[in-house]
């Protein structure tokens, strides 16, 4: 199985077993992220999120403040952290992840949507921060 086939199996397990239902990994490529897996993503917001700028999007901004990223409703967010294309994924709430290597440094972005509305409390999003880590060739 290649990397590319294990991480996006990863990903849709994950995304199954916290109740998501559409999700992405990117890897970091210098100041950029680079889309490594993408699950009920519409085609054309998979090729506008391919490449994600530091600071642009959830992605690149989860990547650029090295914290995650969430809305409680991407179609209805006016904070400016969710880009429009975000807004054509068939979902609500999502959260957007850094994930690490050994030595602390941003590796990649895990992303999570979900139908509804909902907040996401700190130790929600800690579970999720936690076994995100765990996506494979994050660390390789």
């Amino acid at each position: 199985m290649s990397d590319a086939d294990k991480t996006e199996t990863w990903l849709r397990q994950w995304i199954a077993t916290h109740g998501g239902v559409a999700g992405t990994v990117h890897f970091r490529r210098g100041e950029d992220m680079v889309l490594a897996a993408a699950v009920n993503i519409p085609p054309p917001v998979v090729e506008i999120v391919r490449v994600v700028p530091r600071g642009k999007g959830m992605a690149g901004l989860a990547f650029a403040r090295d914290e995650p990223v969430s809305t409680c409703n991407l179609k209805t967010d006016t904070s400016g952290d969710v880009r429009p294309g975000a807004k054509a994924v068939d979902a609500n709430a999502a959260v957007a992840i850094p994930v690490h290597d050994g030595a602390g440094q941003v590796l990649g972005v895990v992303g999570i949507a979900y139908m509804g509305e909902r907040d996401m409390d700190d130790s929600e999003l800690a579970r999720l921060t936690r076994e995100a880590e765990a996506v494979p060739a994050a660390h390789g």
